[in-house]
């Protein structure tokens, strides 16, 4: 057991040091180090690619550039009540109608665009035959402690590395609200349900009304580093 753990490291060791070198070739979307395309089918690599964008703005520009989003970089904010803002780009426009305008850290934004394109937009097709037409937001960056309690961590929302999402507008008109239609039984509770399922697949944090109450009227999407889906 022992000895194949280790050929196992050895060859996987040696295959990355083929990638990095370029001794061998992969398509991008299967080479840990090409840069995250939003159009490709997320795989295996989407999570690892997406990590990579945190503390590589360069990168993070790259995978943009080839996501729909229509997006402005901001200049780094200095420190400011304890939220400096760095890395961050106000998202103008996407595939889908925005309620206003949002700042993100260029990984949210990019997991957005991942989102959108892969969970949400399919999501809508399966169960309605049309795509979702616009997202209300309550907003991403606030300046305070989750729950607003002053003896308590920063929220992600601190550092523009959180969107919370309250309703949905199909391409038809019709308007699915989380307060509303998530403990229903009918088409848009399972559509609400799906969209929370899917959204963990391109987000660290995902809470909706089944966590608490607080969030009995939004979904909650971050990039916090801990795994949570509720």
């Amino acid at each position: 057991m022992r000895r194949w753990l280790f050929g196992f490291f050895v060859a996987g060791a040696g295959l990355a040091l083929a990638l990095q070198q370029h001794w061998v070739t992969l398509p991008d979307r299967w080479n840990p180090w090409a840069p995250l395309d939003v159009r490709d089918e997320p795989n295996l690599l989407t999570r690892y690619k997406l990590w990579r964008l945190r503390d590589d703005p360069a990168l993070c520009r790259l995978a943009l550039q080839s996501s729909d989003l229509k997006a402005q970089p901001m200049a780094d904010s200095e420190p400011m009540a304890g939220c400096p803002l760095q890395n961050v780009w106000r998202v103008q426009a996407a595939d889908v109608r925005l309620s206003s305008s949002f700042l993100a850290s260029c990984p949210l934004a990019v997991s957005f665009a991942l989102f959108e394109r892969h969970g949400l937009q399919p999501v809508a097709r399966e169960i309605y035959g049309q795509p979702v037409a616009a997202v209300e937001h309550l907003g991403s960056f606030a300046c305070r402690n989750i729950y607003g309690r002053a003896d308590a961590r920063r929220s992600q929302h601190a550092t523009a590395n959180a969107l919370d999402i309250a309703a949905f507008r199909l391409a038809d008109g019709r308007r699915i609200v989380v307060a509303r239609d998530w403990s229903g039984d009918g088409d848009a509770a399972r559509f609400l349900h799906a969209v929370r399922n899917r959204a963990c697949g391109h987000f660290d944090g995902v809470l909706g009304p089944d966590y608490n109450r607080a969030h009995h009227d939004h979904f909650h999407l971050d990039l916090g580093g801990w795994q949570i889906c509720r």
